[in-house]
């Protein structure tokens, strides 16, 4: 008996012993939950709070139709309710401009939707589409389609910058939705937008919308006993989808220009060199540098969006940029440039290298009023990158 207990009490010490091994090799190489979650769990009105102490709490009688589950306890759904109503009500305080909205918008969102907002290839455009909705193919946007400005503000807080979402703080999608009302035309470039002036914007396409009444209109078509199988005798295929360009691709300036060709400049005329035609005779005559011409054509991705150079190259949101340096400012015929551009073109203003780079660093600041709403390069050896780009197509 003696020796039966022996046996027995020195194998439960060996397995204690390889229980608190095990324990300790765990405890050392098993990390700890992050601090974040921590403090999510920690934190009583959290939704993820929520979510384990409803797991934690006792279990009840299953509700579901299955047996399965429960009904989620107010608590839970108000701390998943975020959404921004027409009314504006669960609308935080806070407030952005037009002028920090440009900048936010440049760095967050022109890559996608345009330094203006309207758009880059086939992704979305946020501007635009003035009385269109009417059209076979109508062009919605914020601006033309949209009735409700939450709609915008909340779109943008919960779900931008793409592959960021919920990165931007709420003053920073107040500045944003501001210059995209800016972009749109429905506000002043100096317009602040906050939780106080929310309402006071009006939305073009307020009265748009109708209330859904299928429900009632269209309760006659329906059947109470569909049918499920051999419905028809035969299936046809009546249509087909006309418009397939819904997948943005990358196409380069070249591809998208027509096949308009660039006009042959003017034979120089034989009277006495003027001073515009001594400054493009500078220009042809000075030697480029390759590797500069190289950096300015990958930094001209983000002027690509509005301006278009090289063969074929064609007006869009601003003129094209062939033969730009040394052409007078305003002074490509059939663009309509902003008065501020115009009058000083009227005043014998030419776009030396010079004038070119202040231009980039600034735009705004350069021409008060100018329509070009680019948040501009600050970086001088981008803006010389772009001028020697530009120069290489000026000559």
């Amino acid at each position: 008996m003696s020796k039966s207990l022996n046996l027995y009490a020195g194998a439960v010490v060996g397995v204690g012993v390889v229980l608190t091994a095990a324990a300790n090799f765990a405890d050392r190489f098993v990390s700890p939950l992050p601090g974040e979650a921590r403090m999510m769990t920690d934190a009583p009105n959290s939704a993820y709070g929520l979510v384990i102490a409803a797991a934690n709490a006792q279990p009840g009688p299953s509700e579901g139709p299955m047996g399965i589950g429960r009904k989620a306890l107010p608590e839970e759904i108000a701390a998943w309710d975020l959404d921004i109503s027409p009314d504006a009500t669960e609308l935080p305080v806070g407030s952005g401009s037009v002028t920090d909205g440009e900048t936010l918008f440049s760095n967050n969102c022109a890559v996608c939707h345009g330094e203006f907002a309207e758009g880059v290839g086939n992704w979305p455009k946020l501007a635009g589409g003035d009385g269109t909705l009417a059209d076979k193919d109508p062009v919605k946007t914020v601006g033309s389609y949209w009735p409700y400005l939450s709609t915008a503000w909340d779109y943008v807080h919960r779900s931008m910058p793409f592959g960021g979402a919920q990165t931007l703080t709420v003053d920073e999608t107040y500045a944003i939705t501001a210059y995209i009302l800016y972009s749109n035309y429905l506000v002043e470039d100096d317009f602040v937008l906050s939780n106080e002036n929310f309402l006071e914007v009006e939305m073009p396409n307020a009265d748009g919308f109708i209330v859904d009444d299928r429900e009632e209109a269209e309760a006659h078509f329906w059947n109470a006993e569909p049918c499920m199988e051999n419905c028809k005798d035969s299936v046809e295929i009546t249509m087909r989808a006309a418009v397939l360009d819904v997948t943005p691709e990358e196409e380069s300036a070249t591809e998208e220009a027509s096949d308009m060709a660039v006009a042959e400049p003017e034979a120089a005329p034989s009277e006495p060199a003027t001073e515009q035609q001594a400054v493009e005779a500078a220009v042809e005559t000075a030697a480029l540098d390759a590797d500069l011409v190289a950096d300015g054509e990958k930094v001209f991705k983000k002027c690509q969006a509005c301006h278009m150079v090289g063969e074929g190259a064609k007006n869009r949101v601003g003129p094209h940029l062939n033969d730009v340096v040394g052409r007078t400012v305003g002074g490509l015929d059939g663009f309509n440039y902003s008065g501020a551009l115009a009058e000083m073109g009227e005043a014998g203003k030419t776009w030396t290298e010079a004038e070119l780079a202040a231009f980039l660093e600034n735009p705004r600041s350069y021409a008060k009023g100018t329509k070009m709403s680019f948040a501009g390069l600050k970086k001088e050896d981008d803006q010389a990158a772009i001028v020697e780009y530009l120069r290489s197509h000026s000559q």
